[in-house]
């Protein structure tokens, strides 16, 4: 069941559940497959119609991921984030402690040939894209379950996996994310492994409606797995 968190005319940012890819090849499951049967189901229409995909979220992430109803909206709304003039903000916890209160991570990052993932490579080698992202730190915590911190991240450029690779490339990786070296799990544990969730969500989104030019700022509240019990101390707000 979609989690709807904004609709209107041509636009619907909805909350995105982990597990799930933002856009997959026909015969698996997606969140565009989702979208699709709610505008079917709304409006009553058969066979193929227009749904654009802005822009994405990897597989175990959650939050904030909007599309657009017909091709004029969504080429605004593409314009928008091209031109970086769209406000995103996500949380993150990562394992140990991030010892600066705030600051800016730069990388360059190369999106490895046939897999999802992405390394830091020197900033000579010419696979490599710039990545810059500023965070600041919401809350720590130390115990017997180890150092966590909680960060809020602005993205200055957006490259494939940036937080996770950014993070995990400075021992800080996110909670649940054992693909970048993570050791501590977060929500629930699936059999299978792609349906796990990791300790990133798109906390807000903010944008000009593409009809209206109107300032559109949506919240995505966060799921069960930000309240176990290991993340109580950080006092984290759903």
């Amino acid at each position: 069941m979609l989690s709807i968190l904004y609709h209107d005319g041509p636009v619907l940012v909805l909350n995105k559940p982990p597990g799930l890819l933002t856009q997959a090849p026909v015969g698996i499951d997606s969140l565009e497959i989702w979208v699709r049967n709610f505008y079917r189901e709304r409006e009553q229409i058969e066979g193929n119609f227009y749904v654009g995909i802005i822009h994405r979220l990897d597989r175990p992430v959650t939050g904030a991921i909007a599309f657009g109803r017909n091709l004029r909206a969504t080429q605004r709304l593409a314009k928008q984030f091209q031109e970086r003039t769209v406000g995103k903000t996500y949380w993150a916890v990562v394992e140990g402690n991030v010892i600066d209160d705030e600051g800016t991570w730069r990388d360059h990052l190369h999106k490895r040939h046939g897999m999802a993932q992405a390394i830091v490579v020197p900033e000579d080698d010419p696979r490599g894209k710039h990545a810059v992202l500023h965070y600041r730190v919401r809350g720590r915590v130390s115990g017997g379950r180890g150092d966590k911190t909680w960060l809020e991240i602005t993205l200055e450029t957006g490259r494939t996996h940036q937080i996770r690779v950014q993070a995990a490339s400075r021992g800080h990786a996110v909670l649940g994310d054992a693909q970048y070296g993570a050791t501590a799990p977060f929500g629930i544990q699936h059999e299978d492994e792609r349906d796990r969730q990791i300790a990133l969500h798109a906390r807000s989104l903010s944008f000009r409606h593409p009809m209206r030019e109107e300032s559109v700022e949506v919240t995505a509240p966060l799921n069960e797995a930000w309240q176990a019990p290991e993340l109580l101390d950080l006092a984290i707000d759903a």
